[in-house]
Order: C-alpha cells, then sequence, then structure tokens
C-alpha cells in the first residue's frame, strides 16, 4: 500500500470519528465493542484464503486493515497512541525477533529461529516487567477454544510436561470417551455431561497437536464436506420434487452416501 492510500484511509476514519459531523455509529463504539468486529474480519480473511478467493482476499484485508486503523484512531484520541506507534512497534518487533535475517554474522548463524523467536519474546517480556506467574498466563482468553487447547499444551510441552507417544494419547482418548459414555448412560447432569465433553474435546486438540494437524482448520474443512455432502443430498431430493423435511432419515443417509460415492469417484 503507497503512503497516499494509507494516509487516505486515516483521514476517512478521523472524519466518521469526528464529533463534528461524523458518523454517529462509529462515534458511539468503543474498543469493547468494536472487538467482535475485528475477530469476525480475521475469520473473514481465513475463510478467503480457504476458499482461494484472492480478490476475496483483498477486499477482507481491507476490511481487517480498517480494523486496525479504528482502534488506533480510537487511541490516538484517548492520548495513548496512534496509528504510525503500531506500526513503529510492530516494524520494530520484527526486527528483534529476526536476528537471522537483520543481525549480525553471528546472530544469523545463532541457534534454530523457532527457538531463538521464543527467547526473544520472553526477553521482552521481562523487559516490560511483565513476566507471568504462569507460562499459560498469557494465551489469549478469546482464541477460538480448539486452538487455545493447542497453544496450552503447547506452552506446557515446552516444560516436559506432555504424552511423549501419539499412542499415549489415543489411550487417553478412549478413556475419556468411557467416561462420557458413562456419564451418558447415567442420564449425566447438563454440568457434568459438558465437563465430559470439554475433557474429550481437549484430548482431541491434544492428537491433532500430536499429529501435526491444526484442529480448527480440520474441522472447518469437516464443516464444508458436511455443507456439500447435504447440499447434494438437496439437490437430489429437489430433482425428485421432495424436502428434506419431508423424507426419511433412511432416504437422506442413502443419498449422503451417494454424494460420498460421486466426491470420491466411486
Amino acid at each position: 500500500m503507497s503512503e497516499r492510500a494509507i494516509d487516505r484511509l486515516l483521514a476517512i476514519m478521523a472524519r466518521l470519528r469526528d464529533p463534528n459531523g461524523g458518523c454517529p455509529w462509529d462515534l458511539e463504539q468503543d474498543f469493547a465493542s468494536i472487538a467482535p468486529y475485528t475477530i469476525e474480519e480475521a475469520y473473514e480473511v481465513a475463510d478467503a484464503i480457504e476458499r482461494g478467493d484472492l480478490d476475496d482476499l483483498k477486499d477482507e484485508l481491507g476490511d481487517l486493515l480498517l480494523q486496525v486503523v479504528f482502534h488506533s484512531r480510537m487511541a490516538e484520541e484517548a492520548g495513548h497512541f496512534a496509528f504510525d506507534d503500531v506500526a513503529e512497534a510492530i516494524s520494530g518487533k520484527m526486527v528483534r525477533r529476526h536476528p537471522h535475517v537483520f543481525g549480525d554474522e553471528g546472530e544469523r548463524s545463532a541457534g534454530e529461529v523457532k527457538t531463538r523467536w521464543e527467547e526473544i519474546k520472553a526477553e521482552e517480556k521481562a523487559a516490560k516487567g511483565a513476566a507471568p506467574a504462569s507460562i499459560l498466563d498469557d494465551v489469549p482468553l478469546a482464541l477460538p477454544a480448539l486452538t487455545r487447547a493447542v497453544k496450552l499444551q503447547n506452552r506446557a510441552a515446552r516444560v516436559g510436561f506432555d504424552w511423549p507417544d501419539t499412542s499415549l494419547v489415543v489411550d487417553k482418548l478412549n478413556e475419556e470417551m468411557l467416561e462420557l459414555s458413562a456419564e451418558i448412560a447415567k442420564g449425566g447432569e447438563p454440568d457434568r455431561l459438558e465437563d465430559e465433553m470439554g475433557d474429550l474435546l481437549f484430548v482431541y486438540a491434544n492428537l491433532a497437536r500430536h499429529l501435526k494437524v491444526d484442529p480448527e482448520a480440520a474441522l472447518r474443512r469437516a464443516n464444508a464436506k458436511f455443507r456439500r455432502r447435504f447440499g447434494r443430498i438437496e439437490e437430489k431430493l429437489a430433482a425428485m420434487g421432495k424436502r428434506p423435511e419431508d423424507s426419511s432419515l433412511e432416504e437422506m443417509d442413502a443419498l449422503w452416501n451417494e454424494a460420498k460415492r460421486e466426491e470420491r469417484g466411486g
């Protein structure tokens, strides 16, 4: 993006937030009210990438950039920081955390990239006097639950709290499934069922981590597959003059299996 283009965007946001003739909706917003939109726009960027739609990706990245500009404008109005400070902070951080690229010859040849990144992050936090009481403290609460589970597990694994073998994770998965099944058989209370279901999902996330699979990406893929195959059920029923609500489970299940065979070329 050229300097002219970003300056135009900053000026637009300043106009929207101007108490004299700005946009009433934009003027009502604060960090907390805008945060859900910021998260939503990040997901829409990920969605465009997953669909391979580069035109849409350009638009979604613009929407996400607007969120950064919006937060920065509100912070500037309150006298905290401005957009330039945000850009300068991330520039400095990227240079610091890539000594293997921007450092001297000794730094460029020292250590594994990921290890150095984590070491430098820890040094930065210590310099701020913001060392957490627990290594898990700064894993963001607002992350999607499966992503946060993996991050928590990765942090614990750094200090040796981890299953040494994937087969042991599978054993734990089976154990948690039995516990959930036992709770279901007892007609468990909602809190107990939620607790056992949570344990099971946590181990699923751990298994995905051990298999080097992103559980969020895997579930998004499964969601897309379900949407695609159910769409074929709807199409096949429509060709027969029927709707899903007019069909039996057996009929829809048979059409589901047909859709599976079509996808697999069988």
